[in-house]
């Protein structure tokens, strides 16, 4: 499971966001599940300004690239965070 902090001032609908990406609809306060071929079973909600990500990974392994970009587009739009910025916020989580 991951949070990912959603940039201070970013106000997306992010149910939208999923709806566009993925065609599942839902929402996102109560939790949405879905499945993304090549990245698996998705558990998706936001609480405040965190989104948090549960990820059953599939079965099958793809080797596509277009799914992760895909993946990481979509988490840009929802968190306004580059994969560089969410790399830097889990580097700051204590263990």
């Amino acid at each position: 499971m991951r949070e990912y902090r959603i940039k201070k001032g970013h106000n997306q609908d992010i149910s939208a966001l999923i709806e566009n990406h993925f065609g599942t609809k839902g929402d996102i306060f109560k939790g949405i599940n879905f499945e993304v071929e090549g990245i698996g079973k998705v558990d998706m909600k936001q609480e405040k300004n965190f989104l948090i990500v549960d990820i059953e990974p599939p079965k099958k392994v793809y080797s596509d690239p277009n799914l992760i970009k895909k993946w990481n587009e979509f988490l840009f739009e929802a968190t306004g965070m580059t994969s560089k910025e969410r790399k830097k916020e889990f580097g700051k989580i204590k263990k």
